[in-house]
């Protein structure tokens, strides 16, 4: 019976201005800010998360080519096109004694900054070439999209 008392009482001392919600309009402009804001701020963002993606895929790329170039000194030759990068992992069935890998750590090959396979091909002029797609996955684009590789 005294918990009903206590609860009017409390009731009677709260303000009309206590009870007051937001109005429609307060909301709208609260919303309108948080959109500003995600619009200034949501590029930016992006553009650090780009930037990381090409380093990392800069990063690994020079992993591989340190990778590629061990095995070329123990070998004396470059991995074939068949053999792919996988031979830094794998001992190929013609190296005999002179094989010493795997040549990368992780005993995995990496992969580029958006998760795609890394390309191995061979190039006349450099001996091979280790590419990224890019973003895409696709050869060839622009930007984000452009193809990254060890000869540049």
């Amino acid at each position: 019976m005294m918990e009903g008392i206590a609860m009017n009482d409390d009731r009677l001392l709260m303000t009309d201005h206590s009870r007051r919600a937001f109005s429609l309009f307060e909301m709208l402009i609260v919303l309108a800010i948080i959109g500003l804001l995600a619009a200034l701020v949501a590029p930016r963002l992006a553009g650090v998360f780009i930037g990381g993606q090409l380093k990392q895929t800069k990063a690994q790329i020079q992993l591989l080519s340190g990778a590629v170039a061990k095995f070329q000194l123990d070998m004396l030759r470059y991995p074939t096109i068949e053999e792919g990068l996988s031979v830094l992992l794998e001992k190929p069935s013609d190296a005999e004694e002179k094989w010493e890998g795997p040549y990368l750590e992780r005993r995995t090959l990496p992969v580029d900054g958006w998760g795609n396979a890394f390309v191995y091909r061979g190039d006349e002029q450099f001996g091979y070439a280790i590419v990224s797609l890019g973003a895409d996955g696709r050869e060839g684009g622009e930007g984000n999209d452009a193809d990254l590789d060890n000869r540049s």
